[in-house]
């Protein structure tokens, strides 16, 4: 079953944590999102105060005729908010673009890396480059998680690294 997706939203709202597979375009509510080996792309128009965010887990996939847009996969969730776009009568290239996540979350003694992360943001890189959003902040790859926090009041994007994939708090000995 496809992960549920958030459309057009106009008014105020609290903030909304999205998970794998979800977006949400619109005004006036804080956007968040917890990000490993999956890429969140966010956007802002800074004239309309309009923008959103996307979590995407895979890149692509080999979608059939008719089938519907589902969120887990980059190109799709990009063309869903494409299609918001659109639909506020707006155009791709007025928005600004943050780039984060992708993070290698294989150990490095993996028997099998699939390489998710490395191919998330190739994917962003080929989504921001065709809809031409302006690309203002990137921060991916690495093996690091991330929060990501869009307040579309403002546009203002915040990034958190956590602790690296493995990694242990506290000392040892």
């Amino acid at each position: 079953m496809p992960s549920k997706t958030v459309g057009w939203h106009p008014g105020p709202g609290p903030s909304i944590m999205l998970l794998p597979g979800q977006l949400h375009f619109g005004q006036n509510v804080t956007l968040k999102t917890l990000l490993g080996s999956c890429v969140a792309l966010t956007l802002w128009h800074p004239e309309r105060r309009i923008g959103g965010m996307c979590h995407y887990l895979l890149p692509t996939r080999a979608r059939q005729p008719g089938m519907p847009l589902d969120g887990r996969f980059g190109d799709e969730a990009v063309l869903t908010m494409a299609m918001c776009i659109e639909r506020a009568g707006v155009k791709p290239d007025e928005f600004i673009a943050h780039l984060y996540g992708g993070a290698d979350t294989m150990p490095d003694g993996a028997a099998v890396k699939l390489n998710v992360g490395e191919r998330n943001i190739e994917q962003g890189w080929k989504l921001i480059e065709h809809f031409r959003f302006q690309l203002d902040g990137v921060d991916v790859g690495d093996n690091v998680p991330r929060h990501v926090v869009l307040d579309l009041q403002t546009g203002l994007v915040t990034a958190r690294r956590g602790m690296p994939a493995g990694a242990t708090v506290g000392g040892g000995a």
